[in-house]
């Protein structure tokens, strides 16, 4: 079988993905769904399953539907200013998420040591659960 003659399942394990991602790419419009050709099965190529993986290692980078959508109109490389554009949004988006998660486990740690170190009856990291 060649690579233009994949079925959706087909496609869908070439990619490492299920059929059901492959349909909402499609309907997303991340990736072209093929015509059916003689009223048959419709056949994928190659670069549908490149244009999957594109997008699975964006979403794995943390690019939300709508970066991945601007990137793929980029997808030649020629437009480095706004391909930087959306990259440098996304990493300071990571580097706040970082931020949050470095405050919520000095938070949680100082917690734990407080409930160890605790004499009363209530373990403190319920009470500054339930703190407003």
């Amino acid at each position: 079988m060649q690579a233009s003659d994949l079925t959706i399942a087909g496609v869908a394990k070439a990619a490492g993905v299920g059929v059901e991602t492959v349909r909402f790419y499609e309907r997303r419009g991340l990736i072209a769904q093929p015509a059916k050709l003689n009223g048959a099965y419709r056949r994928y190529s190659g670069d549908h399953v490149r244009r999957i993986q594109f997008v699975k290692r964006s979403q794995e980078l943390g690019f939300k539907l709508e970066e991945i959508e601007s990137l793929l109109k980029l997808e030649d490389g020629t437009d480095r200013r706004s391909v930087q554009r959306i990259a440098t949004a996304r990493l300071e988006q990571v580097r706040e998420r970082i931020a949050d998660l470095r405050r919520i486990e000095r938070t949680l740690s100082h917690l734990l040591d407080d409930c160890r170190k605790g004499t009363g009856h209530r373990c403190p990291i319920i009470s500054a659960i339930a703190t407003d």
